[in-house]
């Protein structure tokens, strides 16, 4: 299969496209051959996920662009579900759109009053079966979410990410010799990168 070019005019993909295009944009910094893989797949260059992009940004920030939940339903169209949820006292919806490069884990928002959004990353789809994260060797790139870490590891302890797409967590794990070790997982998006210092 020929590679990716950034010689490639950046087509204007459909929506859900463009939007795992946007995802993947963040995690190229990290792993940039996964990203490849996953746009050889997608069938677009690189080219067209920076377009996808700065594209994003530009409506996420444009100063009379509709804000809260607007621009996600304007790239993904209807949710696949709408469930009301409750973490502590507070009440919101979760709105979930599947995401064709991981079919495993859904894209999820949460969304409080008057549309606005707490929170926006990859969770596990219902019913796919999780990982099975018992030591530091479990943590492969790409294969488990935020939630999943914490569970596996806890208890852990959320940090500041380093960009609003990103975050972190202290815990302690087993490694690969059973002998614990602290770590700090960082997450894109929500789906798991690599461990930090």
């Amino acid at each position: 299969m020929a590679p990716t070019t950034d010689t490639d005019p950046p087509a204007g993909p459909p929506g859900p496209v463009a939007f795992q295009l946007v995802l993947l944009r963040r995690m190229a910094d990290h792993h940039p051959g996964l990203v490849e893989d996953a746009l050889r797949t997608l069938g677009v260059s690189r080219a067209a996920m920076r377009e996808a992009n700065r594209r994003w940004q530009a409506r996420m920030h444009a100063p009379r662009a509709p804000g809260g939940l607007q621009p996600y339903r304007a790239l993904l169209g209807a949710p696949e579900t709408v469930t009301a949820r409750r973490i502590g006292d507070l009440s919101c919806e979760a709105l979930t759109w599947p995401v064709p490069l991981w079919p495993d884990l859904r894209f999820e928002v949460l969304t409080g009053g008057r549309g606005a959004v707490w929170n926006a990353w990859l969770v596990r789809a219902p019913g796919a079966a999780a990982p099975d994260l018992r030591t530091t060797a479990d943590l492969t790139p790409w294969s488990c979410t935020v939630d999943e870490v914490a569970r596996a590891f806890a208890p852990a302890r959320p940090m500041e990410g380093s960009a609003p797409t990103r975050w972190r967590l202290a815990c302690t794990a087993p490694g690969p010799d059973g002998t614990p070790q602290q770590i700090v997982p960082e997450f894109t998006w929500g789906l798991y990168q690599r461990l930090t210092g």
